[in-house]
């Protein structure tokens, strides 16, 4: 069995080896001194320029990994390390501008002369909007009240629309706007039906 020395490939230092021709012991110049130490005459100095030479010999460029991509042909942007397209949506800008959506909700009630916008009411309507029409604040003006329920069912009538009823006093009333769909098989409002 080996020892330690012959493990890690050096010569045992206590086993001299026989020497065929003696030669006698060159002298040790200072050059073999480094920082006050003395070199033994086996090893080499190696100069920083010589290390740097063997190293670049030395080195060996890993192959070529190739990641097969499941990113969609023409992808440029990022992509994860499996190779599936990254879609940063904090980078997505929008090229175009939008002003109003194009369907609202809105809600309209009397002005201080207690009259309806009507011509602004079916404007809104030929967009898309749904209008509620509130005519409660009106507070003892039942006349009042029916010339507003008169006026929006003549427009309901120019525009083709059906105007729906939301409370038993026929005092918020709905104008659904162009192409929206009211279901009116079930005549159910607000969460009463959803707390049974």
């Amino acid at each position: 069995m080996g020892n330690l020395w012959q493990f890690f490939g050096l010569p045992d230092p206590e086993i001299v080896a026989p020497s065929v021709d003696k030669k006698p012991a060159p002298k040790r110049e200072e050059s073999n001194l480094v920082q006050g130490k003395l070199i033994p005459d086996q090893l080499q100095v190696i100069t920083p320029e010589k290390l740097t030479n063997k190293l670049q010999k030395e080195v060996v460029k890993p192959p070529k990994v190739t990641v097969s991509s499941n990113s969609p042909k023409g992808w440029k942007g990022p992509t994860t390390p499996d190779g599936d397209a990254f879609h940063d949506m904090s980078m997505l800008k929008s090229t175009k501008r939008m002003g109003f959506l194009p369907r609202a909700l809105r809600y309209v009630c009397p002005d201080q002369m207690h009259r309806l916008p009507l011509d602004s009411i079916g404007k809104r309507i030929s967009e898309g909007d749904t209008i509620i029409v509130d005519i409660r604040p009106l507070i003892h003006m039942d006349a009042h009240k029916d010339a507003c329920r008169r006026q929006l069912r003549r427009l309901g009538d120019d525009l083709g629309i059906a105007i729906f009823a939301l409370d038993d006093q026929d005092q918020l009333l709905l104008l659904p706007g162009r192409d929206v769909v009211v279901d009116i098989s079930k005549h159910e409002l607000g969460l009463a039906p959803m707390l049974l």
